[in-house]
């Protein structure tokens, strides 16, 4: 399959709130990932049922409109504010109990039974940010989205915000025009060649390009010597490339990290496997993520191997359950799921939109970050958990300051 125009992808739309996002604040988490907020249990089982507690905090969840708080939004990585990676807070929601229980990540192997299996990315996150000027000497910076064949790659350039500097917040810069070079250091270049979404170039402001790039060295090299993690506003300070890659991390290619698996460590793999629950591997680089609510998806790079649908399939035949690790997990498998269930062997590109209007066929469960209101991944949420459970959950995630983005707290989706 050729790759489609699009590819204005991530894992997670952002805010442009700048919040602390701290591991305390209004309802905010504490040191230990224990929940400080009033109303739900906590620790290592409470529970409610899916309209969340019945106090008057609890307010109705709508994916489209409802406010984040800026404390909410996870500015610095679980180790920066003291935890492990596994001891970031897990909520559990049974679809079938229309219940929500508070845990930490770590429980995650007593939470899933022998046979189960799960199933991980193993994209590993490039350093896509670079420093970066116009050929008129106007400072920016580019974000590398993904690699196309015959050498190209979709980009997304991006102003300082006021008062930035450096690498610095920034904002899309979205009245560049075809054909503009932008320079990047040690005499690379770039070269904006035509929007990567077709519905871009006819409506004006273009946000992603197709562009060619020529550097002094592989690309790969290239990044590791000049490249940035890409960051937001809600992260103000600069961590390393290994702050966002998870454990699985193999495979160079993802321009934001696939954070769902982010919490895992060696110990809670290794009580995975001795428990007897499978772990399945896969591929999806993740593009840069949409800034734009309601932007949907586009297309991205996947491979799912044929020792992965044949683990998964035996799970399926033997009644246990596949547990999606990301948003991306669903995306790949959904994509070479045949309408009996059984999963093939593939790679490519896969332009699935996953939503409550198509039937989930692949996976039983999910585990997930806390997506942004109206991010087009809470209709994938809404397909597997239901929309009355995924209302539960956001308003109880919200009342009891789960942390959102990428170092921020999980979501545990159970049939």
């Amino acid at each position: 399959m050729t790759p489609p125009a699009a590819l204005d992808t991530g894992t997670r739309p952002r805010a442009p709130s700048s919040g602390n996002g701290g591991s305390s604040g209004s309802g905010g988490s504490s040191g230990s990932g224990g929940s400080s907020g009033s109303g739900a249990s906590s620790g290592s089982g409470g529970s409610t049922g899916a309209g969340g507690s019945t106090g008057s905090s609890r307010t109705k969840f709508d994916p489209l409109s409802f406010r984040l708080p800026p404390e909410l939004e996870a500015s610095v990585p679980p180790e920066g504010r003291g935890i492990r990676r596994d001891a970031v807070r897990l909520m559990v929601a049974r679809r079938s109990q229309g219940t929500v229980a508070h845990r930490h990540f770590s429980d995650l192997p007593q939470l899933l039974d022998a046979g189960d299996v799960v199933v991980v990315n193993t994209s590993a996150t490039i350093p896509a940010r670079l420093p970066a000027q116009t050929a008129e000497g106007r400072p920016a910076v580019l974000h590398l989205s993904g690699r196309l064949p015959g050498g190209l790659w979709v980009v997304e350039l991006r102003h300082h915000s006021p008062g930035g500097s450096g690498l610095g917040p920034t904002t899309p810069w979205l009245d560049a025009e075809a054909g503009a070079v932008i320079l990047l250091p040690d005499g690379g270049r770039a070269e904006l060649r035509l929007p990567a979404s077709a519905d871009a170039a006819s409506s004006g402001p273009v946000r992603l390009w197709v562009a060619t790039l020529e550097l002094p060295r592989p690309w790969l090299a290239y990044l590791a010597r000049h490249g940035h993690p890409i960051r937001y506003s809600y992260v103000p300070q600069e961590w390393p490339i290994s702050s966002y890659q998870t454990l699985f991390a193999e495979v160079p290619g993802s321009a934001e990290m696939p954070s769902a698996a982010r919490p895992f460590s060696t110990e809670v793999i290794t009580r995975l496997v001795t428990r007897g629950i499978g772990v399945a591997p896969f591929i999806l680089h993740c593009g840069v993520s949409s800034p734009e609510s309601h932007e949907p998806p586009a297309a991205e790079w996947f491979r799912v191997p044929p020792t992965t649908a044949a683990q998964v399939n035996a799970a399926r035949r033997g009644g246990h359950r596949v547990i999606a690790v990301g948003t991306t997990a669903v995306r790949a498998l959904e994509t070479v799921t045949d309408p009996g269930g059984v999963i093939h062997p593939g790679e490519g590109w896969t332009e699935l939109v996953v939503t409550s209007d198509r039937p989930i066929r692949a996976v039983d469960g999910l585990v997930t970050g806390w997506h942004e209101p109206g991010a087009s991944h809470l209709a994938m949420l809404e397909a597997v958990a239901g929309p009355d459970l995924v209302a539960a959950s956001y308003a109880e995630a919200l009342a009891e300051g789960y942390l959102w983005h990428e170092f921020g707290d999980s979501h545990l989706v159970l049939p």
